[in-house]
Order: structure tokens, then sequence, then C-alpha cells
């Protein structure tokens, strides 16, 4: 996840940082006591933290299926894209369609270390990384590897998982703006959107954690999520928790109040 920490690229270990703590939590190995803590905290606060985290990832996994195989995109643009943890999006993509491109953005410098992961293109396809963060969309957007990678001619799939909550407004749209803009029509934007809509009291102490930690948090609710795709075509089933969007047999069984992020998919026209 794309956060403020560590803006000059040294990886602070004195202080929680966002990806971390996400790889902690997630049963992962990069990461250092003072995110085992604050995961720690957090999962405290409201013990769903795991289901709702990797439920957000598979969301992203479904997501890019869905615009791979149903949409025929064949270029993404990922970001705030994390530790790379398998299935990745090129992964996704370059199973439905190997000749796909992937170009993954991130500012955190554990990411950064780990980005080779990213890079483990088929043959036929290619990706690349940017080590940018999404309040510069310009450096994203006049990057070499970006303007290798992505024909402007061709739709692309914006995808903005699990950072929104870190981008506080009035910032917020603009910055998704700044992204979409350049993007022919017949483009797409997946998203997900955290939200205290289903578990207030828990997932609000989560928030407050993240901002102890000194990380900045939002949370918005449905309707604030849903006009994040103004102007754009929702597609079906709309903005919904992230484990009802075109749930799979592992959404089975999930209660609805572990989970805190809205997800969607919509295009531009």
């Amino acid at each position: 996840m794309n956060t403020p920490n560590d803006h000059q690229g040294k990886l602070a270990t004195s202080r929680a940082h966002s990806a971390r703590v996400y790889d902690y939590i997630l049963g992962g190995k990069d990461h250092y006591p003072v995110d085992e803590e604050a995961g720690d905290a957090m999962c405290r606060h409201w013990p769903a933290l795991p289901v709702h985290m990797m439920e957000n990832r598979r969301f992203m996994h479904r997501a890019a299926r869905f615009l791979a195989e149903e949409r025929g995109i064949r270029q993404f643009l990922d970001i705030g894209t994390g530790l790379p943890t398998s299935p990745n999006l090129h992964e996704i993509a370059q199973e439905v369609a190997p000749e796909s491109h992937v170009v993954y953005v991130d500012n955190d410098p554990i990411v950064l270390a780990h980005a080779r992961a990213l890079l483990q293109s088929s043959p036929e396809g290619a990706t690349a990384y940017v080590d940018a963060n999404m309040h510069d969309p310009g450096t994203i957007l006049d990057s070499p590897e970006f303007r290798e990678l992505i024909d402007l001619n061709r739709p692309v799939g914006l995808m903005v998982i699990g950072i929104m909550h870190f981008i506080l407004p009035p910032d917020d749209r603009r910055l998704v703006q700044d992204l979409l803009n350049p993007l022919p029509s017949g483009s797409y934007l997946a998203m997900t959107i955290g939200t205290a809509d289903f578990a207030p009291e828990e997932v609000n102490r989560v928030a407050q954690e993240y901002r102890e930690q000194g990380m900045p948090f939002v949370l918005r609710d449905l309707r604030t999520a849903t006009s994040f795709f103004d102007g754009l075509e929702l597609q079906d089933p709309e903005v919904t928790q992230v484990h009802a969007w075109r749930p799979g047999p592992e959404q089975n069984g999930i209660d609805g109040r572990d989970i805190a992020m809205y997800g969607a998919v919509a295009r531009k026209p």
C-alpha cells in the first residue's frame, strides 16, 4: 500500500509501515517487531481484520480476471501494489492472456526491495515497476516504464486497491481523476474503498490505531464511495462489499460484518 511513510525511500524500522503490517497480519515474513506490535493491536481492536484484508486481495484477483476474460483488457496500471504475494496481478492477467502488460506502482521501500518478484512476466507479455507515489500522478504517467508498456490508444485497467483509505480529502478525487484522464475510452477503474458502515466501533478503533502509528486514515460511507465512480459506467453488481462482488466459492460463509471495504469496477465512456 502506498502511504506517506518513508518518502525518501529509506526503510524506517523504528515505526510501523502499512505494507509490513499488512504482510504480518496475512502471515508473511517481511516485517519487523514494530509492525507486529501494531498489527497485534489492530487485531485486538477487530479480530476480523485478517479476513477483511484477504477479501480485499481476492477482490483484486476477481476484478483482474473479469477485466482480462470478459472485457478484453490487456494492459493494467496497478497503483499501490503492496508486497508481491502470489498470485500477483500479472499472473492473473497473463494466465488469461499471456501477452498482457502490467505496470506496478508503489513508493514503499519494502515493496521496492521485493519488486523482482513482480517482474516475472510471461515471455509474451511484460511487467515493470515504478517507484512513485499516488500523490504525484505525473511521475507515474511520465515514467519510461509506463510510456514503454502502456499504449494509450488501447483501453487500460486502472487498479486502485487497498489504498484510498490512506488518501485524505480533498486530494482523493483529484488524484484518481488525474490517473484516469489520460486513459482512453473503454478503460476501466477497479477500486476498493475502506468503510466503517458494517462494524463501526471496531473499524474506527483500527483507523485510530493507524493514525496513532503515523499513517493518515479515512473511512467512507456507501454514498461517498459510490461518488468516486461518477461519470463512469459501473459494472454489475456495482458498488458492494468486496466479498460480494462477483463472489466465488471462497466467499461462502463470510460474514459481512467482517468486511470493511467497498469495491467496484467501472468503465470509462
